[in-house]
């Protein structure tokens, strides 16, 4: 399973970091026949120096050529693996450190005693030219075979940011310029930890957060945002110490009140689909939870280090004592495998929650419209169970399922029974790509279109780019964004 664990992910967010890259065959290559185009890493050095002092390692996540190429070019071709333990050492990356700047001053007091001299500055250009090629030699190197930022790890310039940034932090000279990785509120984190899945430098932001400022403080961080980009919560930002105090004082917390830990015992194993089961959990301690249709509970994975996956509770709460979720297996997927090969009955399992609010439905509306699409079923039985025993004020629910074939659908008896028990609901059905299916075909967005919907209250749960889409569709309809509700599932 390791061998999904590190996530290959776009890094290119900016302009520089697409084309910083051209600057290495400028200086590198170019610097062989004109010695003199080596100079230009004096002032590279200069300015990475400056912004070590008041960003810290942001060189390196944003503008570094170097960085530039691990990637945009080699990425794709690397094996992505994890850093050996010895690059994480401390000794490694300060010999690393000392070699270099002993090798790089050897050869400038070698050129130093031609001072003066019309080949000075091409000697003096060719040292830098010469040190470039070779880290950029070793860079790619390291990159094919370990990971695309393995050079980083020991790179001598982000050393020499880090010792910058150390004695700006010391001097609080950079409290106003220093962004650091943000979590909106610790309690809202899931610890899925992708985060540290896609990290270039192979952290884990979200088992770093410094509970009273909300931020990560680990100086090897580079700030290249790649967890920003990929936080399926969008909990992540970068942030000054000032801009995160706000962030924390607007956080809304609703939903996430009753977090605990939950020990549990895998009470039953369904197979729905060839890829999708349904799991029971029993509760040990505390032997009874109080969970509300709508929202999700976190599974614990992995122990070292700690990891969960969330799901929304696919069961009705009816004595508190049980709740069961929905899963579908991923290709390559690195949590569903882990649950689909190592979870067994009687396994005895850590639950957090119950957490979420999105899904929770307001009983006071009269008209509903629930979108799911594929695996995003799951919560929707619970929802209108609730519903139809405690809520009579809604008039109406429409329920528009979408998926890509006609197997994928789920729990059809039960809805099926729903449909059939409570006037009120209408389930609508939809496939986007099957021949053999003799129903409404397309996607949910083309059954919202045809429904009159800018008065209902609006709760979605499905893939993102089927919630993104189905958002434009409501609000082209009139429907306003405070009476839209969605999860991704």
């Amino acid at each position: 399973m390791e061998k999904y664990y590190n996530i290959k992910t776009n890094r290119i967010f900016t302009p520089v970091r697409k084309h910083a890259w051209i600057f290495i065959p400028l200086v590198a290559v170019g610097g062989l026949w004109y010695p003199k185009l080596g100079l230009l890493i004096i002032p590279m050095m200069l300015a990475l120096m400056v912004t070590g002092f008041l960003k810290g390692r942001y060189w390196c996540g944003n503008i570094c050529p170097h960085g530039s190429l691990f990637d945009r070019f080699i990425m794709p071709f690397s094996l992505n693996k994890q850093f050996p333990k010895f690059f994480k050492s401390k000794i490694v990356i300060s010999l690393m450190f000392i070699w270099f700047m002993y090798m790089f001053g050897k050869r400038i007091y070698s050129v130093s005693r031609i001072w003066g001299t019309v080949s000075f500055f091409d000697k003096f250009g060719y040292i830098f030219v010469v040190n470039y090629l070779i880290t950029t030699v070793l860079g790619t190197a390291f990159s094919l075979l370990v990971a695309p930022r393995s050079w980083c790890k020991v790179c001598p310039m982000g050393s020499i940011q880090g010792l910058s940034y150390k004695a700006a932090k010391k001097t609080k000279a950079n409290i106003k310029t220093d962004k650091l990785v943000t979590v909106e509120a610790v309690e809202k984190c899931q610890a899925c930890g992708k985060c540290a899945r896609v990290c270039p430098m192979q952290l884990d932001p979200y088992l770093s957060f410094n509970p009273e400022t909300n931020q990560i403080e680990d100086e090897r961080c580079i700030k290249c945002a790649t967890c920003v980009y990929n936080c399926g919560s969008s909990l992540l930002s970068l942030a000054t110490q000032k801009k995160a105090e706000k962030i924390a004082a607007e956080a809304d917390l609703a939903g996430f009140e009753q977090r605990q830990i939950i020990k549990a015992e895998i009470l039953s194993v369904r197979q729905l689909k060839d890829d999708t089961r349904e799991y029971t959990f029993s509760f040990i301690t505390p032997e009874k939870i109080d969970y509300k249709a709508g929202q999700f509970i976190m599974v614990r994975i992995k122990e070292e280090p700690v990891m969960y996956r969330s799901y929304t509770i696919s069961s009705f709460n009816e004595d508190g004592r049980s709740l069961s979720i929905t899963v579908k297996k991923v290709n390559k997927g690195y949590g569903t495998h882990i649950i689909f090969d190592q979870f067994k009955l009687g396994d005895k399992v850590t639950l957090e929650g119950p957490l979420g609010h999105e899904l929770i439905v307001d009983k006071k509306a009269e008209n509903l419209l629930f979108v799911a699409g594929g695996i995003g079923i799951t919560p929707f039985i619970p929802l209108i169970k609730d519903i139809m025993q405690e809520s009579g004020n809604v008039k109406k629910m429409t329920l528009v399922y979408g998926v890509n074939k006609e197997e994928e659908f789920l729990y059809e008896e039960q809805y099926k029974e729903l449909e059939s028990m409570c006037h009120r609901l209408e389930l609508i059905k939809v496939v986007a790509s099957d021949e053999n299916w003799a129903g409404q075909k397309g996607f949910v967005t083309d059954v919202i279109k045809d429904l009159e919907v800018s008065d209902r209250k609006v709760y979605m749960c499905g893939p993102k780019p089927m919630i993104d889409a189905t958002v434009n569709t409501l609000k082209q309809k009139n429907v306003p964004e405070k009476n839209i509700f969605a999860e991704s599932a």
